[in-house]
């Protein structure tokens, strides 16, 4: 893939004296009342261990390129959000302070916790075992109208399955809230499945086979 610097989809990270690009593919030309995104959070190289003896147990690095907080903010996702929109974001444990500010600097304001994913197993952490994911929610402007479903439960419980991989269930929660806006996800990294997505989908990320609408 060509690594050099493309439209508004890719960005630029700079230490005063190297410069690096990222791989991203240009951001769509267009708004979306709904964006939905995974960031590929960068945890300097670091890799899960199970504890002594156990080995290694895998790590983002090991899966897919993942990106500095720096490079995520240059992205220019407020070109592609409506006057009305709103950002679910998916943040690990240890990236919640910069989930947050990440959306801010794309022109959000923070709102709430949109969903709390109960992995049904948990993973190795420094201070308590690790079992839960939170998805946050982030505003701009109003909340797009015309609303869908009020009744939306916070709490998602299934299996994780590969890595990284989030519950679809969180997308038709989406799909039921907001039935008719425009929806892009963001770093997707699978193709379309119609069990999971409405037609009101478009997806974006290095990983994304069918980028429907760009």
């Amino acid at each position: 893939m060509n690594r050099g610097v493309m439209n508004r989809g890719m960005v630029r990270e700079s230490d005063g004296m190297t410069s690096r690009a990222s791989v991203f593919p240009p951001l769509p030309d267009r708004k979306f009342d709904v964006i939905y995104a995974d960031p590929p959070w960068d945890y300097r190289g670091q890799l899960q261990h199970a504890g002594k003896g156990s080995g290694e147990t895998g790590g983002a690095i090991r899966h897919y390129p993942t990106v500095t907080l720096s490079m995520l903010r240059n992205l220019e996702v407020a070109c592609i959000a409506a006057d009305n929109c709103l950002l679910f974001m998916w943040s690990t444990n240890p990236h919640l302070d910069q989930a947050i500010e990440l959306g801010k600097s794309w022109g959000f304001s923070w709102a709430t916790v949109g969903f709390v994913w109960d992995k049904q197993r948990t993973n190795p952490g420094f201070y308590t075992l690790s079992q839960c994911e939170l998805c946050l929610v982030f505003k701009k402007g109003r909340i797009p109208q015309p609303r869908g479903a009020r009744n939306i439960r916070q709490m998602i419980s299934e299996p994780r399955t590969l890595h990284s991989s989030k519950p679809a269930e969180a997308r038709r929660r989406i799909d039921r809230m907001f039935p008719s806006q425009s929806k892009i996800e963001l770093f997707a990294r699978h193709s379309a499945d119609s069990k999971s997505y409405s037609d009101t989908w478009t997806f974006w990320g290095l990983e994304a086979t069918e980028m429907q609408g760009i």
